[in-house]
């Protein structure tokens, strides 16, 4: 088994996250040899500086933490963000389209940030907010994840007031192939609780706690 450090992404997305408290986690990130930082777009150039000569990755999020703004808005972020440094990106799903069925539609948004991440060699997780949905949606998600080429199924953004869930996990590991990774994320905050969402299936942690 892997060390705990190189399943996390330490992770710092207050809107009111300062520089100094960036430069903070990256530090942190880089002493523990944490997987990634997890941070604003507006600092991934300044992370992205701070680690260039570590082996931590930079990752962000687009359309965060709602997911309801258009393609080519989301687009765009994740184009600016790949520009400015970062390795990865934590993408949240349209749940409006999802809701009113518009699978094709999310899906092929999914298959669009996945692509432009892919042609720059970056990974792509994709946040689908698995406390709001049962067990048909999560299988639905997970299969439009999939289809769209996504390298990670995420859990939670941590803001929409339910965050990852053990059985949550154990589903959605289920429900993919092994080559797509799942991160947890979401109330994580002791190393016991990361290892409980680790043997549950999650091949990422986020997380704003030092573990």
């Amino acid at each position: 088994m892997k060390p705990l450090s190189e399943f996390i992404d330490f992770t710092l997305l207050q809107p009111d996250a300062s520089r100094e408290q960036i430069l903070e986690l990256c530090q942190v990130a880089e002493s523990h040899s944490y997987k990634a930082v997890c941070v604003p777009p507006y600092y991934v150039a300044l992370a992205h500086e701070q680690l260039r000569d570590s082996l931590v990755s930079v990752c962000t999020v687009v359309g965060f933490p709602l997911g309801y703004s258009n393609t080519g808005s989301k687009l765009a972020e994740t184009q600016q963000a790949l520009k400015e440094g970062a390795d990865e990106i934590d993408m949240v799903i349209h749940q409006a389209a999802f809701v009113n069925g518009e699978y094709t539609w999310v899906g092929e948004e999914i298959r669009t940030i996945a692509a432009e991440c892919h042609q720059k060699e970056k990974i792509l997780k994709v946040i689908i907010e698995s406390g709001r949905w049962n067990t048909l949606q999560i299988q639905q998600l997970c299969e439009l994840c999939l289809a769209g080429m996504a390298d990670f199924v995420k859990t939670s953004t941590g803001f929409s007031g339910v965050g990852a869930e053990l059985e949550k996990v154990k589903l959605i590991r289920s429900l993919l192939p092994e080559n797509i990774g799942v991160k947890a994320s979401g109330g994580i905050k002791t190393e016991a609780s990361a290892w409980e969402f680790i043997q549950a299936g999650a091949s990422r942690i986020g997380t704003s706690s030092i573990l």
